[in-house]
């Protein structure tokens, strides 16, 4: 049998049909010239007020606890044994470790990831801008967030300030911090929110009451609250519930109710930053995580290690206020964009 035979018996496999154009990208160059000018202002900014870029590590042997944000696991072979990291959902862990032992004002803009999150605002893998400032409150992030918005509108901002509480009940007609259950699912039920039973007995089985009544509130904020915010101006949503606090201090508001010391920036709709004052309590933070923790085996998810580094870091904190902004999601506004996608070079499903 010649040579030629040979290789004309060898199964042939075919070869892959692929469009011409599935490897171009989602995004013009004309917004990639757009977002690289954009992050270049985001950067000038920071250095006129000398504020020190940082790069942390994207991986980590710890997790985020938080219940409802599922990390990127990443098996790695570390000294010969593999081991289990993971792909971090913010720098907030690393940085504040720079922060406790350096106590300068900090920034930070990279890659994050958060498994399962795609859509129209959302991407496995995006881009983060994280700052933090040492003796602010959160009054003094906000004023520093418009000063920022205002160098990347090109224009004079103004934001509003609005109650979580005083939003709610405009929007909703309940209050959220004082409300039942049972009135919760009556005002979700009626606006047409059907499909969701936070008050199940599988529900109960698994959640306690204060469980519950923060995923009653998210459901009807996200649905009736949200679409509503930032559209004559950028809007500072402040005084969330005590349920929301992560890694932010807490306090009284004005009607005698513990809240959470934080805010979230939304334009047009959409969330765009979440800022914390933040909590420098390694104790209290651990009692969260395991809370967290638990919580996550409740409802069969996976249990996630605990930053052991950031909560000796966080008893050597200093009094200062952090903030996360998504660079995507901002850029998509400001630019008039109707997706991500729009501002991203390749979304997950095309990487």
């Amino acid at each position: 049998m010649t040579q030629a035979n040979n290789i004309s018996a060898q199964p042939i496999t075919p070869k892959p049909t692929v469009s011409k154009l599935s490897y171009a990208p989602t995004m013009t160059l004309a917004m990639a010239q757009q977002r690289a000018q954009f992050i270049g202002n985001i950067r000038q900014f920071f250095t006129n007020r000398q504020v020190l870029e940082v790069q942390t590590p994207l991986l980590s042997q710890a997790g985020n606890t938080d219940t409802f944000l599922q990390s990127v696991a990443a098996q790695v072979t570390y000294q010969d044994q593999p081991q289990t990291y993971y792909l971090h959902t913010s720098p907030e862990f690393s940085m504040k470790r720079l922060l406790a032992s350096w106590q300068v004002p900090i920034y930070q803009i990279c890659p994050v990831f958060r498994d399962n999150e795609i859509g129209v605002r959302h991407n496995i893998e995006f881009t983060m801008l994280e700052w933090y400032q040492p003796n602010y409150n959160l009054d003094d992030m906000a004023v520093e967030l418009g000063e920022l918005l205002e160098v990347l509108y090109g224009s004079s901002v103004v934001m509003s300030h609005y109650r979580y509480v005083d939003a709610f009940m405009d929007f909703v007609g309940i209050h959220p911090l004082t409300a039942s259950l049972g009135a919760l699912q009556a005002v979700a039920e009626d606006k047409g929110l059907t499909g969701f039973d936070f008050n199940s007995e599988a529900s109960r089985a698994v959640d306690t009451e204060e469980d519950r009544r923060q995923s009653w509130l998210d459901l009807l904020f996200s649905h009736l609250v949200e679409p509503n915010l930032g559209h004559d101006l950028p809007t500072l949503i402040i005084e969330y519930p005590l349920a929301t606090a992560a890694l932010a201090k807490t306090a009284l508001d004005k009607e005698g109710n513990r809240i959470a010391k934080r805010f979230e920036l939304y334009i047009n709709g959409v969330e765009i930053a979440n800022a914390y004052d933040e909590l420098a309590d390694g104790q209290a933070l651990r009692a969260r995580f395991e809370q967290n923790n638990k919580l996550r085996q409740r409802h069969n998810l996976p249990q996630m290690p605990i930053d052991e580094h950031l909560l000796a870091a966080s008893d050597e904190l200093i009094p200062c206020s952090g903030i996360a902004v998504g660079i995507d999601r901002l850029l998509m506004v400001i630019a008039g964009a109707s997706s991500l996608e729009e501002v991203i070079s390749f979304p997950s499903g095309l990487a």
